[in-house]
């Protein structure tokens, strides 16, 4: 497979088969990732990676919280959104949770069936393999941008071994909760989970395919021959 099919055929695939992902095959792909770019070579990354027993613990876990407090520990790291979010933003947003939820039967009024939906994100969409990605406290929004550039990386070397990712910031609504089971140093902040292992593709969630503005809707190109 190659760049470009890697980066067409990736999803945020929400439903996984049990099918276990082997420990060589996932260490590759980290191992690969470690060529992201970063800013003065940071590597600002640091990921813990859980599947078997320590997964089903942490999941138990994680559920256990957000069934006593939907909104997790209550102490939330940062604005996955910002508030008061402007178009064209709050329509592609709005757009894709709709399109999503129509692909499970599930209609706006029926609140609990969209919320059960959404803790399914705590479950890793069924996924044999978790993955948290976390970066040092001190450092600030560029490193982030480092982080997420590690997390593409990732999800794109997956494709490469046939396997399908679903990236998680809701995970960082329980982050006191996971810090505390994995032992995770204080000083390193969770950013994003991860879902990976082979999709499902017999589930009607996974045909969903999010729509993506024309290039001439963002890109400006100056001083280029005209096509």
């Amino acid at each position: 497979m190659n760049v470009s099919e890697a980066v067409a055929s990736r999803m945020s695939c929400r439903a996984f088969l049990d099918t276990p992902v082997p420990g060589d095959t996932l260490r590759a792909i980290l191992d690969a990732a470690r060529r992201t770019p970063s800013g003065g070579n940071l590597q600002p990354w640091w990921v813990y990676a859980l599947t078997g027993e320590p997964l089903a613990e942490l999941k138990l876990l994680v559920r256990e919280k957000v069934m006593t407090n939907p909104r997790g520990d209550g102490t939330q790291e940062y604005d996955i959104y910002p508030p008061g979010l402007g178009e064209p933003y709050r329509t592609r947003r709005f757009k894709a949770g709709e399109d999503l939820y129509a692909t499970i039967g599930i209609p706006r009024e029926d609140k609990m069936a969209r919320l059960l939906q959404l803790a399914r994100n705590y479950d890793f969409f069924g996924a044999p393999v978790g993955l948290l990605f976390y970066l040092d406290r001190s450092l600030g929004p560029p490193q982030w941008s480092d982080v997420g550039m590690y997390m593409q990386t990732v999800m794109l070397l997956a494709r490469e071994h046939g396997l399908h990712t679903c990236a998680q910031e809701i995970w960082s609504l329980v982050s006191v909760t996971v810090q505390k089971r994995l032992e995770v140093p204080a000083n390193l902040m969770l950013f994003s989970g991860m879902a990976l292992g082979y999709a499902d593709l017999s589930h009607p969630i996974n045909t969903l395919r999010t729509e993506r503005a024309a290039l001439e809707e963002f890109m400006s190109l100056r001083g280029f021959d005209p096509t």
